[in-house]
């Protein structure tokens, strides 16, 4: 059973460089993780090097592909108990198009429609846990967000644009989210991770200058930090906030959440 006097987070992508790193950062703060992966044997080995350093901490995988509205939903009513951190970090960047058996662009289902249902999913979790917290996994890679062609079927899909209009999208939705929740006790905000090097970086062909520790190390710190108790829809980079270009036009953040929830 859960120590209810035990923050639980759960963070997608757990089984990525920067979500790994992630957990590992939040069971050494006392917080219970809850892994949600896509791959079964990676999520295994992934929930075994956190527990290395968990010691009472419980953590345990969960198998949801975020590309599928009915997974999460299904997920969240697995789930149980209380719900304190939702960190939304899962990502991808394929380098071909390609969709969901829903008929949905597999990078904006994943990266921006994965957010969005992970979000909605667990408010009454995180309501019945607030004071709560949303911290989600952006970028200052963003920009190129089409409203008129979210999912690349008039232009031509490039990974990097798809990536950068995901990141602005998450942005974008946060402020939206921020608004949403703010009566509830529930903080979101978004924030550029660090430029560690991944399966993602590489899918879109850079590298990574910063160590898995130092990319989590801001996700970690807003998720956690006492300080930061009641702030909200705001953009951080390197645990300090930072002015976000997409925050201010609130048509257009309204017209992307409209068409968000009609998926």
């Amino acid at each position: 059973m859960t120590d209810t006097k035990r923050r639980v987070a759960i963070v997608t992508g757990a089984n990525g460089a920067i979500g790994l790193t992630i957990c590992k950062g939040l069971v050494q703060r006392g917080v219970e993780v809850v892994m949600v992966c896509r791959n079964a044997e990676r999520a295994k080995k992934a929930e075994t090097e956190v527990k290395k350093t968990a010691g009472s901490v419980p953590v345990r995988s969960e198998m949801v592909d975020l590309s599928r509205r009915q997974e999460v939903f299904d997920f969240a009513g697995r789930f149980g108990g209380r719900l304190d951190i939702l960190v939304n970090n899962a990502a991808l960047a394929p380098r071909s198009r390609s969709e969901t058996p829903e008929g949905i662009e597999m990078e904006f289902a994943t990266n921006v429609l994965g957010y969005v249902w992970m979000m909605r999913a667990f408010e009454e979790a995180l309501r019945a846990s607030a004071p709560a917290r949303i911290v989600n996994v952006a970028s200052y890679w963003a920009g190129d967000l089409d409203l008129d062609d979210l999912q690349f079927k008039r232009r031509p899909y490039n990974n990097d644009t798809a990536y950068r209009q995901s990141k602005q999208a998450n942005r974008m939705l946060t402020v939206a989210f921020a608004q949403r929740l703010l009566a509830y006790d529930i903080t979101v905000n978004s924030c550029h991770p660090g430029d560690a090097n991944s399966t993602l970086s590489n899918s879109l062909g850079y590298g990574g200058s910063e160590s898995p520790e130092q990319a989590a190390d801001t996700p970690v710190w807003l998720a956690t930090e006492p300080s930061l108790a009641g702030v909200t829809g705001t953009y951080f980079a390197s645990r300090r906030q930072r002015p976000c270009e997409f925050a201010n036009d609130k048509k257009a953040i309204a017209r992307l959440d409209e068409i968000c929830a009609g998926f």
